[in-house]
């Protein structure tokens, strides 16, 4: 048996094609155009590629994009006082500030800096909060997209039991307090949890988000589970070159799952259009208006 290839990026062009109808029909009716404002801090080759990605597919949704390029050595206060007028800014729904800041930059003070109805990285400890009550609008992006991978294979995830291997604030934390919301029954383990093979081949679905390459062997796969691998490693090759692999060993792990991400070609596509679905997400809301059906 080989298992099914869940292609994230067939399932996130059909997401933001339907981000893209909605906001066409936001500005027709009733006038609101949603902003998204990205700051990237410094040049890392990794996040200039990406934030040039999201602001392309920004525009291309049909939203206003703003764009902020801060040189490496500026200032917290300084990046403080831009994201301050981004907050006052009517034209701008979504604040994203580009993760990793250098180090002479407190990302904790710049994430609580943001108002939290333009948080659309979903990071603010009041939408960190309404996740943990049930009641968020904005939550983190990569997590969204899990859920929404997992739901396209299993349609419902409720009853379903679901292991998540890493207990980070930005994905492990917020994924499962949605699997919870979605009625599954969820575990998260991590570096110090005993028998964590034997954990993960519980897995009804399986998470694996910790950053180690291949550190999820195929043994360690439950036969027909769903796998979604957020991991995003670079391997060096004896030619000098490189290539993405994932939190799990894809080859062995194919053979024996029902439904798995591929790396790249999962999850990451996912990211940005749940980026753009936060975004107008926040531009509803601040209108007055009802939650996107998309």
């Amino acid at each position: 048996m080989t298992a099914q290839r869940i292609d994230g990026k067939a399932a996130a062009e059909a997401l933001i094609g339907r981000v893209t109808d909605d906001v066409a029909r936001l500005i027709r009716d009733h006038g609101v155009q949603p902003g998204l404002a990205v700051v990237l801090v410094g040049d890392d080759p990794a996040s200039t590629v990406y934030v040039r990605s999201k602001i392309k597919r920004t525009a291309a949704a049909g939203m206003r994009s703003f764009d902020h390029r801060l040189p490496g050595d500026v200032s917290e206060d300084d990046l403080l006082a831009i994201i301050a007028r981004l907050n006052a800014d009517p034209q701008v729904n979504g604040i994203l500030v580009q993760l990793p800041l250098p180090k002479h930059i407190s990302a904790d003070r710049v994430i609580n800096a943001i108002d939290p109805g333009k948080d659309v990285d979903g990071l603010h400890p009041v939408n960190a909060g309404r996740l943990s009550a049930g009641t968020a609008k904005l939550v983190p992006c990569t997590p969204r997209g899990c859920v929404i991978l997992a739901k396209g294979v299993r349609g419902t995830l409720a009853g379903l039991d679901a292991v998540v291997v890493g207990r980070s604030a930005i994905v492990g934390k917020p994924l499962a307090q949605l699997l919870l919301a979605e009625d599954a029954t969820v575990t998260i383990a991590h570096s110090k949890t005993k028998d964590l093979a034997d954990v993960c081949r519980r897995a009804d679905l399986l998470f694996a988000a910790v950053g180690r390459p291949e550190m999820v062997r195929g043994d360690w796969v439950k036969p027909g589970a769903t796998v979604v691998d957020v991991g995003i490693n670079r391997l060096a090759l004896p030619d000098g070159k490189s290539r993405l692999i994932g939190d799990v060993a894809y080859a062995e792990a194919e053979k024996v799952a029902g439904a798995i991400t591929p790396v790249p070609g999962g999850v990451g596509p996912m990211t940005i259009a749940c980026l753009l679905l936060n975004t107008l997400i926040a531009a509803r809301a601040r209108a007055g208006l009802p939650e996107p059906m998309v």
